[in-house]
């Protein structure tokens, strides 16, 4: 390589140029430490020597390249930028970096961003190149998380719009009264026919809706339903424009807020009013994209939506109800008894990570939100289970997609199971993973399986019948 290395105009430079007289062995190494790959081209734009420092470069065949044209190596769309750094290099131009890309023998183009400066002696030209590729991954990541958040948004913006849609069309009157004010902050139509039809609920005191000899009771309602721990809340007969109402309201909370939720229906029809809202939640559950599943104790499905269904492959409810949902949901031994145990002991899971399987044992990831209700006469469990499949490629192709639990993600259990209970569950994840992976290796050859995992056909069978993998016959002698 040459010796010195001039910059093209108004480039920086050295204000005492003590490097002028570097050494060429010195002169070579300071410009492949700068780059991924160096080139001397000739002023035929032939490259006469060549140096790379990644490993990748190797890979792709860059090493071929020596004696060949420059523009040869690029792209079609590329030629054009290979003759503009040749040019200003040989003008003795500001030099500026040009993004160029080659195509490689497995049929991919590897992008690689060059600057050029003229070397000084016989018209040659140094081109100095770093590897795009791990920026560009980067901005494909980037730009698939942007186009997640997209639609995650415009999924939350439907929902709303439906659930929208469900309150201002519903028959029954329904006030949502902020917690910590005592005031009315969102009423549906029916709310305002039935209290007043001048539209001037919202923003008032919630007693103040009411009657005088009724304020005082409809302040208790309030207070009793915000220190309930049952869900339904309270329910009050309150007086409005001389006409009694059934009254009733519950605690809920959204983005960190509590709100009360109160339904108003006059007093004299007031038992058909419970069934015909029940009647209506029970249809939006039906028609909800996410699986939603309701079991006993025993985890027996008592009722299902038809997006569970869909999940499981199963043609008709008859089917799904008294099976048990540890044939559909977890995998056997590890998530179902980490789900188990957090809903018993918090009441409430949210996002967990799992697997549905079919009725025809494929496998679906998805995540779980589950609800234990103990306090009526008949205890169950509620799930509501989402398909998680669309983030398979952000969380990029590498990634076994049969891996329910990152690093991350078993730290969440801290506080919530035992460090005893976290290590058995975690050890039996990597025993059958590690067991998966060996029989997969070897075709299902168990015998081989055994001896690749240092285990004994015995001790094989007797992991296999544990995690409920494979056929259970022994193999033939």
């Amino acid at each position: 390589m040459a010796t010195e290395i001039h910059t093209g105009n108004g480039g920086m430079q050295f204000q005492r140029n003590l490097l002028g007289g570097l050494d060429a062995s010195v002169a070579s190494k300071v410009v492949v430490a700068a780059s991924d790959v160096a080139m001397v081209i000739d002023r035929d734009g032939v490259i006469c020597d060549l140096a790379l420092n990644n490993r990748d470069l190797h890979l792709d065949g860059f090493e071929s390249w020596l004696d060949k044209r420059w523009a040869d190596t690029v792209t079609i769309e590329s030629r054009i930028k290979v003759e503009e750094l040749l040019r200003d290099a040989a003008g003795n131009a500001a030099s500026r970096w040009r993004e160029i890309n080659h195509p490689t023998a497995r049929g991919e183009s590897v992008a690689v961003r060059y600057v050029t400066v003229d070397a000084g002696r016989d018209g040659r030209i140094i081109a100095i190149g770093r590897d795009h590729r791990a920026t560009a991954a980067m901005q494909q990541r980037l730009v698939q998380a942007q186009q997640s958040m997209e639609r995650d948004y415009a999924r939350l913006r439907d929902a709303e719009a439906r659930y929208r849609l469900l309150f201002q069309m519903a028959t029954e009157a329904v006030l949502i009264v902020d917690a910590r004010t005592r005031r009315v902050v969102e009423a549906n139509p029916a709310a305002d026919r039935l209290i007043g039809g001048d539209g001037a609920i919202v923003g008032r005191a919630f007693a103040k809706v009411f009657a005088v000899q009724s304020q005082e009771s409809a302040a208790t309602l309030l207070s009793v339903a915000q220190s309930s721990s049952r869900p339904a809340g309270s329910q009050e007969r309150l007086t409005v424009n001389g006409r009694d109402y059934a009254v009733s309201a519950s605690l809920f909370r959204q983005d960190r807020v509590a709100h009360f939720l109160v339904r108003l229906s006059p007093h004299d029809r007031a038992e058909p009013a419970a069934p015909e809202a029940s009647l209506r939640l029970l249809e939006v559950l039906e028609r909800m994209p996410d699986g939603f599943v309701v079991t006993d104790e025993a985890l027996h499905i008592l009722a299902e939506n038809s997006s569970f269904l869909d999940l499981v492959r199963l043609p008709s409810k008859e089917q799904a109800r008294g099976q048990s949902l540890d044939r559909f949901l977890g995998r056997p031994g590890i998530d179902r008894n980490i789900l188990m145990d957090m809903l018993r002991k918090h009441g409430v899971v949210r996002n967990f990570s799992t697997v549905v399987r079919t009725q025809f044992f494929d496998q679906e990831d998805v995540e779980v939100s589950a609800v234990a209700v103990t306090d009526g006469s008949q205890p169950c469990y509620g799930f509501s289970i989402r398909g998680v499949t669309r983030r398979d490629a952000e969380r990029g192709s590498q990634r076994r997609p049969d891996l329910p639990h990152s690093a991350a993600e078993m730290s969440q259990l801290v506080g919530r199971a035992s460090l005893k209970e976290i290590v058995r569950d975690t050890t039996d994840l990597v025993e059958r993973l590690c067991i998966e992976a060996a029989l997969e290796l070897t075709g299902n050859n168990r015998a081989s399986a055994a001896e690749v995992l240092g285990l004994s056909r015995q001790s094989l069978y007797s992991k296999l019948h544990r995690y409920g993998l494979g056929n259970l016959d022994p193999d033939p002698a």
